[in-house]
């Protein structure tokens, strides 16, 4: 851990502190501009930091106590106290790895500090005071230049509350002391005798009002707001000399005032009254808050308006629908996905894709009524909400023209993009209670529909719930066997069918399920394909079966043995399939030409370039790969071309019924033409019988497996079969 440094003017920084006498005290006034920081960035925790002399008090703070424990208050531990030591903002994207904070105590111990940014609040003077930050426990890639310019913005916010303070400190102190602050305050300071005459009148005034300290002094105060508000200001001063309730003394509220060209601007105005000589005298500080309202509209637009397409965000949706729900009014909620927006970035760049999604918003804003709501809510997701309409099919018919327009061409830098859409639909009340639920609800209605093919709309069903329930409860379960170790693999063999020789082995994967036995993969594998762990389990997989082969081989087997081991289509989606099975080969020692990767038509056809490159590339290493259940479907000739496939395998359909089929039979015939023809090895699933390993012989198939040469056996079992001593398991590691 590196200690902040120490500024060159400490002494000085520590006086201009002090000015502001917190004394440890918390502001108030600053408490919404912290909350509004956490909202607008999705942190835990935004705090307004002052450095002291050894130790960091909290003048503001969301997401954590302000009274700190001392030990994690110290200075020397502070991210506060690193970043007035800078000009410009600091940001940590990752403590973690941050050399200055990896080893800190907010870091390693319960606060769990990960990520920061903190701009450094500097006084009128120059003097670094502390910072306002942003700090999550999650790591972050840092702050885009717009987020920055925004947390600028409330650590300005920030400060104009703070000098605010600093000056009634001041006047508080001793009349002599506020107006030596007054002179050199950036804010107006305008101080009035009991007759409302203008006694102080400093520079900031002068240049705010247009009016200059000779043109003011001794004249009527009231000269500084509108005419229409100026018998309230009298009055006003009036109960507060007589020690009456007063609307703003003693407070900081907002006031309009009024330019020596008459031009009327919203202040911020905090005023004061105390006796001399018997007699009220009274001061008020005031800030021209025309800019910060520009910037606070501002802000709140960004809050609640999505950046590139200005439309309504989801804070807005969830506001709208919330409105609908209290007041018992029906609405329709229709989520709409860009299904296709990722292969368009990736293949024109993402200005035209961000092109697309502005030209999107406007379609579909021009497909619904002008009271309807289009919003925003993520990269390709939009979500109309139709007002008083509860009927399902004038939903579906407002989805349907949705859809359509967005599924004509869109001409944008001469290219005509085309793009699927889908949309879901939920009705509130009747798909929804609660407004999230609704929303919900239409985000399973569009997964189904994007799950049929896209192009879609489809209206929420209780069914679609329990189905998203279901496989919740599977990726639960499944996660379960996982952590038990519940997940095993058999082994099927291979063999030569000319001599029966063994040659390698299929690993299958099996659950020995506490309660239900060891089940078969049809009583699962559907459910781990279409979840959250398929890449997960596949690599467990892939990794057992390579530590037990190279064990096996280590301790006897033959160095021709391979092993079969089946990929799901999520590990060619999660990372880098190709390192992946490095790595695995490398840990276990098995030489690559001892494993063969089985893949099916669906992985090829769904992905056909993320698929091919990582499958070339480990075919170059001499890793084998197996095109399983070859003839089942629609794969065409030319995959065999564009892949690095060295085997076919024959479904079992086709060899179970050879014998009795001779439409079966010819199907065979042909596999194994193709296989000689693209010099692609051949082995048939499924054999049963000796007269189907007899006709698969003299048809030309070198290879086999079935039930004939073993069923799917254990690591014990398959060793003491097939090798002269029995050779331990490594399906435990």
């Amino acid at each position: 851990m590196r200690p902040p440094r120490l500024l060159p003017d400490e002494e000085a920084r520590l006086l201009a502190l002090a000015e502001y006498g917190f004394e440890g005290a918390g502001d108030p006034s600053l408490d919404p501009i912290v909350a509004l920081a956490a909202r607008m960035f999705d942190v835990p925790m935004a705090v307004v930091n002052l450095i002291d002399r050894e130790h960091v008090f909290l003048a503001a703070a969301t997401g954590i106590a302000t009274d700190l424990d001392p030990e994690l208050a110290r200075r020397d531990i502070s991210f506060c106290a690193h970043a007035i030591t800078h000009e410009e903002p600091l940001v940590v994207a990752d403590a973690t790895l941050d050399p200055r904070f990896h080893d800190n105590p907010l870091v390693t111990g319960d606060t769990q500090f990960r990520f920061y940014a903190g701009v450094p609040l500097i006084s009128p003077g120059g003097h670094g005071l502390g910072a306002f930050c942003i700090i999550d426990t999650r790591a972050r890639s840092g702050l885009s230049a717009p987020d920055l310019a925004q947390l600028q913005e409330l650590a300005g916010l920030v400060l104009d509350k703070l000098e605010l303070r600093r000056l009634e400190t001041a006047r508080r102190a001793s009349q002599a002391r506020f107006e030596s602050i007054a002179q050199n305050s950036p804010d107006a300071v305008v101080c009035a005798d009991a007759a409302r005459k203008v006694t102080v009148w400093n520079r900031a005034a002068a240049q705010m009002f247009g009016m200059s300290e000779e043109e003011m002094l001794g004249q009527d105060v009231a000269a500084i707001v509108p005419e229409h508000i100026r018998t309230r200001l009298y009055e006003d001063l009036k109960r507060s000399a007589a020690g009456e309730p007063s609307e703003m003394v003693g407070k900081t509220t907002e006031f309009f005032a009024q330019r020596k060209d008459g031009t009327v601007f919203p202040t911020e105005f905090s005023l004061s009254v105390w006796m001399e000589d018997g007699a009220p005298s009274y001061g008020a500080i005031i800030r021209d808050i025309s800019d910060r309202r520009r910037a606070e509209a501002e802000l709140f637009r960004l809050a609640h308006h999505d950046a590139l397409t200005s439309l309504p965000n989801r804070s807005v949706l969830v506001k709208r629908l919330s409105e609908a729900t209290a007041a018992k009014r029906p609405a329709s909620v229709i989520m709409v996905s860009l299904d296709d927006l990722g292969a368009v970035n990736d293949t024109l760049g993402k200005g035209v894709g961000d092109a697309l999604v502005k030209l999107a918003a406007q379609r579909l804003t021009g497909s619904v009524r002008p009271f309807d709501t289009v919003a925003r809510l993520s990269g390709h997701v939009f979500a109309l909400m139709l007002h008083e309409v509860g009927d399902p099919l004038r939903a579906a018919t407002a989805a349907e023209h949705a859809v359509n327009a967005l599924m004509r061409p869109f001409s944008i830098d001469g290219h005509d993009v085309h793009v699927i859409a889908s949309a879901g639909i939920a009705i509130t009340p009747g798909h929804g209670e609660e407004v999230e639920e609704t929303i919900a609800n239409a985000n399973l209605a569009l997964a189904q529909a994007k799950a049929e093919g896209g192009g879609a709309r489809r209206v929420f069903a209780p069914a679609m719930r329990q189905a998203a329930i279901a496989r919740r409860q599977h990726d639960a379960e499944i996660r379960r066997a996982i952590d038990n170790r519940e997940l095993v693999l058999h082994y099927q063999p291979q063999i030569r069918l000319q001599d029966g020789a063994l040659v390698g082995a299929e690993a299958l994967l099996r659950w020995q399920h506490p309660e239900r036995g060891l089940l078969s993969p049809g009583a699962f594998l559907h459910a781990i394909e279409g979840g959250l762990l398929a890449a997960t389990v596949g690599n467990w997989v892939l990794e057992t079966a390579c530590r037990q082969t190279a064990r096996w081989r280590r301790q006897g087997a033959s160095e021709d043995f391979r092993i079969g081991v089946n990929l799901f289509g999520a590990q060619f989606r999660a990372d880098d399939l190709a390192t992946d099975v490095e790595v695995v080969l490398a840990k276990s020692g098995l030489p690559p030409t001892a494993l063969e990767l089985e893949i099916t038509e669906t992985i090829l056809i769904d992905d056909d370039d993320a698929t091919i490159a990582p499958l070339v590339r480990l075919r170059e290493q001499g890793v084998g790969v197996a095109f399983d259940d070859y003839g089942t479907g629609y794969a065409s000739l030319s995959l065999l071309k564009r892949f690095p496939i060295s085997r076919l395998k024959i479904d079992q359909s086709f060899v179970r019924t050879m014998c009795t089929s001779r439409e079966d039979e010819a199907v065979i015939g042909a596999v194994l033409y193709l296989g000689k023809r693209f010099e692609i090895d051949v082995i048939a699933e499924g054999i049963e019988t000796p007269h189907q390993a007899a006709r698969l012989t003299r048809m030309g198939c070198t290879d086999g497996q079935g039930y004939l040469f073993g069923r799917p056996m254990t690591p014990e079992t398959f060793a003491g079969r097939f090798f002269e001593a029995p050779l331990r398991s490594s399906q435990a590691g």
